[in-house]
């Protein structure tokens, strides 16, 4: 090595400088990396995975592989992704079923034009349950209308499809799929009556099945991960300022997803718009 650099006329001490401050330069740059993972990663209170941080640290104009990301967070940080163990629980005995239309094939061709939806329990700080109500959109998983209410009841439902409805209006004249498992609540004659006379056709699970809904599965888990585990909630109004908050804000606008290849819903949304135009 010292014979090549005499005969470039380099002097060998000014090469090893220069390779020491390139090392140097190269292993800051990785710490402020992973200085970067760990700022995001308690910042969102433990959720994000290498995969998702990847997308986060690309919004703070950083970017790196996959693989790297995986070595920097969960190999040499040591975090990894907090996840809430599922716990499946079966329906009751239902009062009328709907065929199964989707047969777990999550997916549509366009916006608002098959929907699924489901109830969870949410906890007050006093131990006092409340339940929510959402409906999603399973073209980009964006959440369309999300309510709270101190009941599990065909009303709580009929009212999030109101607010759904109202925010999309043309879903009316085109006709929609709903998709829901076999509760009372979305087999209650009030409720399927209240979709017949909007023109929304039925859909559900088949009894006991979870995993035929499991796009609301994973919306509850990720809201409960992210936000209802981890705070506490001294009044209704507040748990439902947040939920709501959550929902149509960080949901739908901040948060990537896998299935939208690392958009968020709206960015989806917003892409298949311009083609469409």
């Amino acid at each position: 090595m010292r014979w090549l650099l005499r005969r470039l006329g380099v002097y060998p001490n000014a090469y090893y400088n220069y390779l020491k401050h390139r090392k140097l330069k190269r292993n800051n740059q990785k710490q402020a990396v992973k200085e970067k993972i760990e700022e995001i990663y308690h910042k969102r209170n433990g959720v994000p995975g290498y995969r998702m941080m990847k997308k986060l640290l690309e919004k703070e104009k950083i970017f790196i592989s996959m693989t790297t990301a995986h070595r920097y967070m969960n190999i040499e940080c040591k975090l990894f992704s907090i996840v809430r163990k599922k716990h499946w629980t079966s329906s009751g005995e239902p009062h009328k079923v709907f065929e199964n239309l989707f047969d777990q094939c999550f997916s549509a061709e366009e916006p608002n034009r098959k929907w699924c939806t489901d109830f969870t329990y949410l906890f007050l700080q006093n131990g006092n349950k409340r339940y929510n109500c959402t409906v999603l959109d399973l073209y980009d998983r964006s959440v369309v209308a999300s309510v709270t209410g101190k009941e599990i009841t065909s009303e709580l439902a009929i009212r999030t499809l109101e607010k759904a409805f109202a925010d999309n209006p043309s879903v009316l004249k085109k006709g929609i799929i709903l998709h829901s498992d076999q509760g009372s609540q979305y087999t209650s004659k009030k409720f399927t009556g209240f979709c017949e006379a909007h023109g929304v056709k039925q859909s559900m699970s088949r009894a006991g099945c979870p995993y035929d809904n499991a796009p609301m599965e994973r919306y509850f888990n990720t809201l409960k991960n992210e936000l209802t585990n981890l705070y506490s909630y001294t009044s209704e109004e507040k748990l439902c300022e947040a939920v709501s908050d959550f929902a149509y804000t960080w949901y739908n606008h901040g948060r990537p997803h896998s299935y939208d290849n690392w958009l968020t819903p709206m960015q989806k949304r917003q892409k298949s718009l311009r083609s469409y135009s």
